[in-house]
């Protein structure tokens, strides 16, 4: 189980993150959806620590920390738990998309690389790479190179992978191979929270939406009571706006 408590985080004045409350069950695939600035990336980057939380409880597995105080040995012990699939790829111009995955196993996980290459190249056959092993990020397009990061979070076999907006930088014919790609991994019950602006996904992919807006949870519920019928106003407003936008049917 996943689940943040209270969580606060603010840059200078700006307060980002006003109390957020989210639980994630065993198996979940959580979409948080909701306009730009309401704090969805924020809320990501705390649960593993790339930010600090000004106040509030983080909970993975069988891990509870106060996000404000936590100690190296606690943050070390929940980025054990999770993995992230980031906007922009992040991945090592150096390395092979083989070695791009290999790397988060034998450098966290103390793997040995004959044994972290034979998971590395099983998660790139399920991200339809597995004959791009030895490809360097700059020969490969960037539909491959974020279904590259999707296999180097997956061999990590954490707790949750957090998806941060992973269609954002794509080119939109590049966006459906993604999106079928975290679809498919999601059958396997790998419990996922995924930001992202992908509407049609959202309603098709997840067993649970969450509307975010001005760094609260608004509303909350499965796919078809989001789009077909939101209690909140904020919600409906938002979902107004963006519905005609749909365009990737999975």
């Amino acid at each position: 189980m996943i689940e943040i408590k209270n969580l606060h985080k603010a840059f200078g004045q700006n307060q980002v993150l006003k109390g957020v409350d989210i639980t994630v069950n065993k198996g979940d695939v959580v979409v948080v959806i909701g306009p730009s600035g309401s704090g969805k990336t924020t809320m990501l980057r705390c649960i593993n620590f790339l930010e600090r939380a000004d106040e509030g409880t983080i909970t993975v597995g069988d891990i509870t920390v106060d996000a404000a105080k936590a100690k190296k040995k606690e943050i070390h012990e929940i980025r054990l738990r999770t993995a992230m699939v980031f906007q922009n790829y992040n991945l090592f111009a150096n390395k092979t998309a083989l070695g791009n995955v290999m790397e988060g196993l034998t450098q966290a996980r103390g793997v040995s690389k004959e044994k972290a290459k034979e998971i590395a190249l099983d998660a790139l056959e399920k991200v339809g790479l597995k004959d791009k092993a030895d490809y360097y990020p700059s020969q490969l397009s960037g539909g491959q190179q974020q279904r590259v990061g999707i296999a180097r979070a997956v061999v990590l076999n954490p707790d949750v992978i957090l998806f941060d907006e992973p269609t954002s930088a794509l080119d939109p014919e590049l966006v459906g191979e993604v999106l079928k790609v975290i679809k498919d991994i999601a059958k396997e019950g790998i419990t996922m929270i995924i930001v992202t602006h992908e509407m049609s996904f959202a309603s098709d992919a997840a067993n649970r939406v969450i509307f975010m807006a001005g760094g609260v949870v608004v509303e909350e519920g499965k796919p078809d009571e989001i789009f077909s019928n939101p209690k909140e106003e904020r919600t409906k407003q938002f979902l107004e706006r963006v519905l005609p936008k749909w365009s990737y049917t999975i």
